[in-house]
């Protein structure tokens, strides 16, 4: 399948006063390229607090701890994507990609998306580590997560609609991982090589820094345009009218 030329992404780092109000940001993108901008959009942000956040389909009971959250305060929001559910963390990253579909490329499918993207964000963080053993090879597993060997860092999600769509996923930098366990559930679906592990034996920090991750996505990316004029009154609406409502948070 061809590769379509690479044109220049604007880049977005996100700094907003809420959990919901990033929720919000990747899908107010999704809809300003969806409704005209010609734009590509590669976002990041980063958790200041403790959150967990369910992918769109998932039964909060069934994957969320919610006497741990409810004892540690801590909210539970759910996304406009799909996937499993995360416990967001200090000490970690997260990026967004809004990415122009057409029908001869290679983001025309979700599997040829999840194939094209997971395979440049791998070969950015390659880079970044010295590759000298199995334990330390950058990998693609279970089609959107990317590991250490066989320990997760990184997992990721899309959503699509008629022009472009939405990549986007987290980071585990320095996080406290501990809290994986405590908040969340043993998930209602999982990939074959996660093998019934706990949280905790599954899940791993990069030990690298945010600025050099988002360096070497920007450079694969071809982000290396500000943009000057994100839809912050769409986020705010979104955030207030969707993304902190128990109606949309606890649907399901």
């Amino acid at each position: 399948m061809p590769v379509p030329p690479q044109r220049s992404l604007l880049r977005v780092d996100h700094s907003l006063p809420s959990p919901a109000e990033y929720l919000a940001a990747d899908e107010a993108l999704l809809d300003q390229c969806e409704n005209g901008l010609d734009a590509e959009i590669l976002a990041f942000w980063e958790p200041r607090e403790p959150f967990v956040v369910v992918g769109y389909a998932n039964k909060i009971a069934r994957e969320v701890n919610l006497a741990a959250c409810e004892k540690a305060g801590i909210p539970v929001f759910r996304r406009c994507s799909g996937g499993g559910t995360v416990v967001q963390l200090p000490g970690g990253l997260n990026y967004g990609l809004i990415l122009r579909i057409t029908e001869d490329g290679p983001l025309h499918s979700i599997t040829s998306a999840n194939s094209y993207i997971m395979e440049k964000n791998r070969s950015a963080l390659a880079t970044l580590l010295p590759q000298t053993s199995t334990s330390d090879k950058i990998t693609v597993r279970g089609h959107t997560d990317l590991c250490l060997g066989n320990l997760k860092f990184a997992g990721n999600s899309q959503r699509r609609r008629k022009h472009y769509l939405l990549f986007h996923g987290t980071f585990l930098l320095d996080c406290n991982l501990k809290l994986v366990g405590e908040l969340l559930q043993m998930p209602s679906l999982e990939p074959d090589y996660r093998a019934n592990r706990a949280h905790e034996e599954f899940v791993t920090n990069l030990k690298l820094p945010a600025p050099a991750i988002k360096s070497a996505l920007a450079q694969v990316w071809h982000a290396d345009t500000p943009f000057e004029n994100p839809p912050l009154e769409s986020i705010r609406t979104l955030a207030r009218e969707k993304y902190s409502i128990p109606a949309w948070n606890q649907k399901f």
